[in-house]
């Protein structure tokens, strides 16, 4: 569909209520298409006004949406509101035309529960909030409820906070293979097993100077997580060099959480589970993403329900406290009765943590660009409902949830906990509550005043090899780490 956007440049908005109501399309903005969608926003005195008209197949609607801009709003506050308009004219007029409500309604951006915990810090009630989110924004009741209980979880993880806190994490990018519908900056170790000593000793070398970084700010390291890739795609004298060595640094200790993920089963044996936990890691994520064996072999994965069933009573005889497990809903060949299958024998593990995914087709997927067929949109939602509702009657609680691009369905991610079940790092983390010092390839440090309400990012090179090759990079980013707190968060 062409994007014709006038008095304003709010491409990602507008792209992200695009694909909310129409997934197929893709947004065009130079060159000719039948599909057109023109998007204007003025902004006269304290108003801002946006219309909307969107042409498919001949047929066209229109959309209005205003909003205030008090005169005293900061430009951070004043941007919001133009996009609001903008967001909720698309809105009207997509709706017109469709005749469709999505789950979020207007509701984009990747945190839905901002929104929420916006109006609880000033002063709205739980009602009040609720009520703007299903007045101004259309978001399903289904939806608001969901947002509503994550933003009260991020509250209450958000108490004791203070402005020297932080978070750490390392990125191990290797896997044992890809899987179809990934997209992160990993390297199977198939092709790539020369690369894991030279690697590791690089990242050696930035964690010993993150540490010295992080006790020279005077930082307090709240929550550890490793990820990938797929860490336990190290060997146990790897991995055991690792963690002595950031213990060293870092106390991991004094940590209130610890996590690591051993996401593929085919990557973790009881002597990696014993020395994850004689290093006093407590929570491990387990990832089959699904149970059905045809569902494994179509996205890639080389391991059966079999190895990961396997792979839970292994991890239960060393003793976590805490375990993850992830199913992805709108995977190649799965259906929402496998789907119910999958959960079911995730739950009857006993695990106290249940993160529910939406498929994203991500544009380096081999799904993407092989054009898979994909469970239609209305059996994705079948499946995230029969999720909800056995999880809810299990005693499980939504505690965080984010949202993606190309999300099938526009759906969301939710993360499920049994009460202290939760993953301190991923409210930390996906809500912004302070700042994450990433370590190794692949990943992002975000830096947060949350103060001023002012988030940087330094982000981190992709690929292990540029990563080995370039150490100056990683000099560049801590300097830009110490020059953030020096700056906004000084001692």
């Amino acid at each position: 569909m062409k994007l014709i956007l006038q008095g304003h440049d709010y491409r990602y908005a507008v792209e992200q209520s695009l694909l909310a109501f129409f997934p197929a399309e893709r947004p065009v903005y130079d060159g000719d298409d039948p599909h057109t969608a023109t998007v204007t926003l003025t902004v006269e005195g304290d108003t801002a006004r946006s219309d909307t008209a969107i042409t498919v197949e001949g047929r066209t609607a229109h959309g209005t949406a205003s909003t205030a801009v008090p005169p005293s709003a900061d430009g951070c506050t004043r941007e919001r509101l133009c996009q609001r308009a903008v967001k909720l004219s698309f809105f009207h007029a997509a709706q017109a035309l469709t005749g469709r409500t999505p789950a979020w309604g207007a509701l984009t951006g990747i945190r839905p529960a901002k929104v929420a915990v916006s109006l609880l810090e000033e002063g709205h009630t739980p009602e009040e909030a609720d009520a703007v989110l299903r007045d101004t924004y259309c978001v399903s009741p289904s939806r608001r409820q969901l947002c509503m209980e994550c933003a009260l979880a991020e509250l209450a993880a958000d108490r004791g906070r203070t402005d020297r806190d932080v978070s750490l994490y390392l990125g191990i990018p290797f896997c044992p293979s890809r899987c179809a519908y990934c997209s992160f900056v990993s390297n199977s170790v198939e092709k790539s097993m020369k690369l894991i000593e030279p690697y590791l000793e690089a990242l050696h070398r930035e964690i010993v100077s993150a540490g010295e970084l992080t006790e020279r700010l005077r930082l307090r390291l709240r929550t550890f997580y490793m990820g990938g890739g797929t860490p336990t795609t190290l060997s146990a004298p790897q991995m055991d060099r690792l963690l002595t060595l950031l213990e060293e640094v870092f106390h991991l200790g004094a940590l209130e959480e610890c996590t690591v993920e051993a996401g593929r089963p085919d990557t973790i044996t009881p002597e990696k589970l014993r020395l994850l936990r004689d290093h006093g890691i407590r929570r491990i994520s387990v990832n089959p993403q699904t149970m059905e064996d045809t569902v494994l072999h179509a996205v890639g994965r080389r391991h059966t329900a079999a190895d990961i069933r396997r792979t839970m009573d292994e991890a239960a005889a060393v003793g976590f406290p805490h375990i993850n497990m992830d199913l992805i809903a709108g995977l190649p060949e799965d259906s929402p009765e496998g789907f119910a299958r999958s959960i079911d024998q995730v739950m009857a593990f006993g695990t106290d943590h249940i993160t529910i995914h939406t498929l994203s087709l991500k544009k380096g997927s081999r799904i993407s660009l092989e054009g898979t067929r994909l469970p239609p949109e209305e059996a994705v939602g079948e499946m995230l409902a029969h999720a909800e509702s056995v999880l809810r009657a299990a005693g499980y609680a939504p505690y965080y949830l984010y949202r993606q691009k190309y999300q099938s369905g526009s759906f969301e991610n939710v993360g499920w906990a049994r009460p202290g079940g939760e993953c301190l790092y991923n409210i930390y983390m996906m809500e912004e509550l302070h700042s994450i010092l990433s370590l190794g390839a692949g990943g992002t440090t975000k830096l947060v005043d949350r103060r001023q309400n002012r988030i940087e990012r330094a982000f981190q090179l992709k690929y292990p090899l540029e990563y080995i090759q370039r150490p100056e990079k990683i000099e560049e980013n801590q300097r830009a780490f110490a020059a953030f707190y020096e700056a906004h968060i000084p001692l």
